[in-house]
């Protein structure tokens, strides 16, 4: 049976030049970095290496980029520590975020009482950002999140537009780059986030790893207390195999940009003409057969299949070795709906299948061919 990966929005695999750096940090420099002997030294030599290279694809200082162990922390530090140091009470965002921050988001409304507005979005997924600068009409402390690209139906936000209305009104604003970071270049310099973050394993990297990007003296205060580690931002020991991991992935990530990004753009090419002219009357949800508002790595496709057939299909292609999504991992073992979906579209729409691919250097034609093949046999 075939094994097909086209679950890449989920976790990427790891590249094996990735591999093999880590596991010369495991083997030696197994040394805290924290520790002042030669075999700390070493470790501290690594990690600010490694956090010089990823502040450098951003175009930012190295000392603005903090290393977690994921996006979901990350996302965490900087929202709950706005509210608590720097004395936000208003957040603007989008009910089609990650549940990285919708959750928390939600727990700072019923724990702290920090007033939440959602900005309107389209039956597409777009932001409405006339609804956007109305609700920044307001003396109250806000900070906006709103994610780089949707992680499920691949919409990209334009990141300097959204900035300059938050600086206009005096706004703090957030960004989720989970699905971009390693994917797009991003000029920190001229586009004007407060805050941004990453997770490694979106781009080959290890997963347990990612960093927040936090602009220079923005006050921002831990939320996890120990050591000073991280500047004081974030305690706890650096896991250093993971953040050199970080560091390999994404260097190959932009050193490869330009022809990784062209073979994948062709291989959703591919799949959307080819799904188009297998299966009549399939749609795409969101923006995501657009490739001037999507990203290149990713489909969310709608199947005109029988709602009955609606519940089995994922099942169904994992039988036959396809591993997609119905949409974020993180909600993968609940029964409810895309909450990104039930907000875009119609109630009839919602009743018909909906499948999240996404695609890497190590996916094909060939197998593009065999998952439309097997998609088919659902008509």
């Amino acid at each position: 049976m075939k094994k097909i990966y086209f679950d890449n929005a989920a976790t990427t695999k790891v590249h094996n030049a990735v591999v093999d750096a880590m596991s010369t940090v495991l083997k030696s420099n197994f040394g805290n970095a924290s520790s002042t002997h030669g075999f700390g030294r070493s470790s501290k030599v690594l990690l600010e290496k490694s956090r010089k290279t990823i502040a450098k694809y951003l175009n930012v200082e190295s000392g603005e980029i903090i290393f977690t162990s994921g996006g979901t922390e990350a996302n965490n530090l900087i929202l709950q520590s706005a509210v608590k140091d720097l004395q936000v009470k208003h957040i603007i965002t989008s009910k089609i975020e990650h549940h990285a921050v919708l959750n928390t988001v939600a727990f700072l409304h019923k724990n702290e009482g920090i007033r939440v507005s959602y900005v309107d979005v389209d039956n597409e997924g777009k932001i409405d950002t006339t609804h956007l600068e109305t609700l920044l009409q307001t003396e109250t402390k806000t900070l906006v999140s709103l994610m780089h690209v949707n992680n499920e139906i691949g919409n990209i936000l334009n990141l300097k537009a959204i900035a300059s209305i938050c600086k206009t009104n005096d706004a703090l604003f957030h960004t989720d780059a989970v699905q971009s970071v390693g994917h797009y270049t991003l000029d920190l310099k001229d586009i004007p986030v407060d805050f941004l973050v990453a997770s490694a394993h979106k781009f080959h990297g290890p997963k347990g790893v990612g960093f927040a990007f936090i602009r220079r003296n923005s006050e921002l205060q831990p939320i996890i207390f120990g050591g000073e580690q991280e500047r004081g931002l974030r305690a706890g020991t650096e896991s250093l195999h993971n953040i050199v991991g970080m560091e390999t992935a994404l260097t190959l990530a932009y050193h490869n940009l330009k022809s990784d990004s062209e073979y994948i753009s062709h291989l959703k090419q591919y799949f959307i003409e080819t799904l188009k002219a297998e299966i009549p009357d399939i749609t795409f949800n969101g923006l995501s057969d657009d490739f001037n508002h999507s990203t290149y790595a990713m489909v969310n496709v709608q199947f005109p299949f029988a709602t009955e057939k609606a519940s089995m299909i994922l099942f169904q292609l994992d039988l036959k070795g396809v591993a997609c999504s119905r949409g974020s991992a993180c909600q993968s073992g609940s029964e409810k709906k895309s909450h990104v979906l039930t907000e875009i579209l119609s109630p009839e729409a919602l009743q018909k299948p909906s499948l999240r691919f996404s695609f890497s250097i190590y996916n094909t034609k060939n197998e593009v061919d065999y998952v439309v093949e097997t998609l088919k046999q659902f008509m």
